[in-house]
């Protein structure tokens, strides 16, 4: 799936420089000189025919609310961008041919990578191709363990963006207000994912704060996920969800199954809750995706990439859907009466 943005970008990066002097005018770059008496004015610097690429690992609400939020950064700034989107049945190939073919060309100002698959793609395609083209990736709960950065506060490497740190904390507390007798929650996850294994460490933390035993599924690719779904609600009171992709991606798979057995599923985010999750502790990803954007640009206009700090985001708003909640006859927590409330979109 490939959409192409072309706009035409005409910027002009110019410093107004008024210096009031006795005898004339001098020109003195960005600091004012203190031993004249001057005034400088100067405007911003902008991207100038500027070009980007973006990757997409896969097609789902949560990496589309991403995208939105990155192509209105973009688009403010006047940027082009190439737009790659992976096919769900073969998503790591397309995302590994994509960066190998934009690292390869390079004409372009930055790539942009959506989920941690995508980025260490567009990272290693990079490197391969010996290019020096920042990578800025989105989405990425845990790039120390992907080995995108060596620091979330200093990259090092030429690669820098945003992490979306899953609100785990906020997540089982809205799990245990919502069914206080819950003994045993459930949990899906890719084996070769490496933020869902991150994930799954601080959930079985908090889960054991909370007196909740967390009994885990893991799976290799999507194709294992109707008999994992199947092999794990028997075993628990509810699921929860991380932020993995195959799982997300293939959300009606569990959704149908739990709601044959009559048990909620927590999804990580608020497009989750709309396709019939219970609730969820949801970060706004077309916000994320925006952030990742406006650091982009920062970068594409001369901000380095290997200092620029990785931007986390784990600020939750609490969502539950009505429609869910009544089929379980679960009230929602007086504890959340003020929650985001939505319904099971037609879709």
């Amino acid at each position: 799936m490939k959409r192409t943005l072309r706009v035409l970008a005409v910027m002009t990066a110019a410093a107004l420089l008024v210096c009031c002097a006795l005898g004339g005018c001098t020109s003195s770059g960005s600091e004012s000189q203190p031993s004249a008496p001057s005034s400088i004015v100067e405007t911003a610097t902008e991207p100038a025919n500027a070009k980007v690429g973006i990757i997409q690992f896969m097609p789902h609400s949560s990496l589309d609310n991403c995208c939105e939020g990155i192509k209105q950064a973009l688009e403010e700034a006047r940027i082009d961008y190439d737009l790659e989107v992976g096919s769900t049945a073969s998503a790591v190939d397309d995302c590994q041919s994509y960066a190998a073919r934009m690292a390869e060309a390079g004409d372009y100002d930055a790539i942009i990578a959506i989920a941690t698959p995508a980025a260490t793609a567009a990272y290693s395609a990079v490197r391969s191709a010996s290019k020096d083209t920042p990578v800025i990736f989105c989405a990425v709960s845990d790039p120390v363990a992907a080995k995108l950065v060596e620091s979330v506060e200093k990259p090092v490497n030429n690669c820098t963006g945003t992490s979306d740190s899953f609100d785990i904390v906020s997540q089982v507390k809205i799990v245990k207000a919502t069914q206080p007798e819950l003994s045993k929650l459930g949990v899906l996850y890719t084996t070769t994912e490496p933020n869902s294994i991150s994930q799954l460490k601080a959930l079985k933390e908090e889960c054991d704060k909370a007196d909740i035993e967390l009994v885990e599924q893991g799976i290799n690719e999507a194709a294992d996920l109707p008999a994992a779904a199947a092999s794990l609600i028997p075993q628990v009171d509810a699921i929860t969800n991380l932020t993995d992709n195959n799982v997300v991606d293939n959300m009606a798979t569990v959704l149908e199954q739990a709601k044959a057995a009559k048990i909620p599923v927590y999804g990580s985010e608020i497009e989750q809750v709309k396709k019939g999750c219970l609730a969820a502790a949801s970060i706004d990803y077309v916000a994320l995706g925006r952030e990742t954007g406006e650091l982009a640009v920062k970068v594409i206009g001369g901000q380095s990439a290997a200092e620029t700090p990785v931007l986390v985001i784990s600020e939750s708003t609490p969502v539950f859907n009505s429609d869910v909640a009544a089929e379980l006859s679960i009230s929602v927590p007086e504890e959340y009466k003020d929650a985001e409330l939505v319904t099971t979109s037609a879709e």
